[in-house]
């Protein structure tokens, strides 16, 4: 199977080097880079010519790199089932850059690019509804992102006061951020709750 997918490496190289910035095997499966504004043309490429046929949108998702100038990664995976192969498209995108919107050539990519906007915070032109799609309209900021706070920024919980879901600034209760990094194997030197009934 590796040894089809550097033959296509190869071909694609030869064909349209223009749209590939490299061509990499590596653990069984083909990633080809490109960039922003040659993505359209390899996908409609990678569609519509004999030797490919990928024309199974498989998903898409986001990458954060956050000590690289281009900070995201926007990946679509494809499937040929008549040459049954898989491939990998990445394109490298800034952090308020944009990419074109892959439901031109394949629809199915729709709600893939709205999870990577919601999570991620990549813009996508062209989208036909570029909108949140995991979290709450009026949710801050993008969750996937390495950067966001593991706590968040709010947190949400039932007011039976006002009868609906209220959203309030995330407050650390430090009672609760007592740690005891002992292992289990070595023991305490307080008693557990329920261990005081034990026998010596």
């Amino acid at each position: 199977m590796s040894e089809a997918l550097r033959e296509l490496a190869d071909y694609l190289r030869e064909v349209k080097g223009n749209l590939v910035d490299s061509a990499v095997v590596s653990f069984g499966e083909l990633t080809l880079v490109t960039q922003p504004g040659t993505l359209i043309e390899l996908l409609n490429f990678l569609r519509s010519d004999s030797q490919c046929q990928f024309i199974n949108y498989i998903d898409g998702c986001g990458v954060d790199w956050p000590g690289r100038a281009a900070r995201f990664d926007v990946v679509h995976h494809l499937l040929s089932p008549r040459q049954n192969q898989r491939i990998r498209v990445k394109v490298p995108v800034a952090e308020g850059a944009t990419v074109p919107s892959a439901t031109s050539v394949f629809p199915g990519a729709d709600w893939f690019e709205r999870e990577a906007y919601d999570m991620y915070g990549i813009l996508f032109t062209g989208h036909p509804d570029l909108r949140r799609i995991l979290t709450d309209y009026g949710f801050e900021g993008h969750p996937l992102r390495k950067d966001f706070p593991l706590t968040g920024y709010v947190e949400v919980r039932y007011d039976d006061e006002v009868k609906r879901v209220v959203y309030e600034p995330v407050v650390l209760r430090q009672e609760f951020r007592n740690f005891d990094f002992l292992s289990p194997w070595e023991g305490t030197d307080y008693v557990l709750p329920g261990d005081e009934k034990k026998s010596v």
